[in-house]
């Protein structure tokens, strides 16, 4: 199949390299580009017992921006809850030793980090993105765990497609789109306004019901969800 991935970098150059394995003929077409927030605030800098109990990870960017963040050394020996695989891979590539994942989506991270953190009074670091969808730090007060919130990264909307995406789009010669979150979805389909039958005719593979909604509203016939919240579900949908 001729695809188009919307994933970001880097992730997308993974997700590619799976799906030409699998046989695919594989375009990328990233929908946001992902920016660190070099001078995020990470709380109170101290030489001794750190304010924190621990970190929280929705996504691989959090994990990245924590990388690129010049107080890294300060954070690595704390234990880290991960939403998902992926995320927790990159957290142990920035030189965190404690990494669990909750191979899930923000419910299933929340119910980890409950037991995981239970009882602690110290609240939790969380590095998100400056737009999020949910209320993971809400969840988990009302389960008395504190968390603070910092914004770690923003993802910044692509303004159109590249001419190659474009002709292909406009050729018809596109048979399945990759879309990864809502954010993508609205970047895609606000880039597709001149040719949005075009846009929407192939199949759209999505990661979620929240993410595909927005493709349902303008009318796309042929919507597919993953079963779980991953990768490898998404991918499982072209496969089956």
């Amino acid at each position: 199949m001729k695809l188009l991935v919307t994933r970001p970098e880097p992730d997308n150059q993974r997700t590619a390299a799976t799906l030409r394995a699998l046989g695919h003929d594989v375009l990328l077409a990233p929908m946001l580009r992902i920016e660190a927030v070099s001078d995020a605030d990470l709380g109170p800098s101290s030489l001794g017992a750190s304010p924190w109990a621990g970190v929280l990870l929705t996504s691989a960017n959090g994990a990245r921006a924590l990388a690129a963040h010049p107080r890294l050394g300060e954070l690595q020996a704390l234990p880290v809850v991960a939403v998902g695989r992926t995320s927790a891979d990159v957290a142990r590539v920035a030189g965190f030793i404690d990494v669990i994942s909750a191979d899930g989506n923000a419910d299933d991270l929340a119910r980890l980090a409950a037991e995981r953190f239970a009882g602690s009074r110290m609240p939790l670091l969380y590095p998100a993105g400056e737009d999020r969808s949910g209320d993971i730090a809400g969840a988990l007060s009302a389960k008395g765990i504190g968390v603070h919130t910092v914004v770690a990264y923003r993802a910044v909307a692509a303004r159109e497609f590249s001419p190659e995406v474009r002709s292909v789009l406009m050729q018809g010669r596109v048979e399945g789109v990759l879309h990864f979150s809502r954010r993508s979805v609205e970047s895609y389909m606000a880039c597709s306004r001149t040719i949005e039958k075009q846009a929407l005719a192939p199949v759209h593979y999505c990661l979620s019901a929240r993410a595909a909604e927005p493709l349902r509203l303008a009318g796309a016939a042929r919507i597919e969800v993953a079963a779980q919240p991953d990768e490898a579900s998404l991918i499982a949908l072209i496969s089956s």
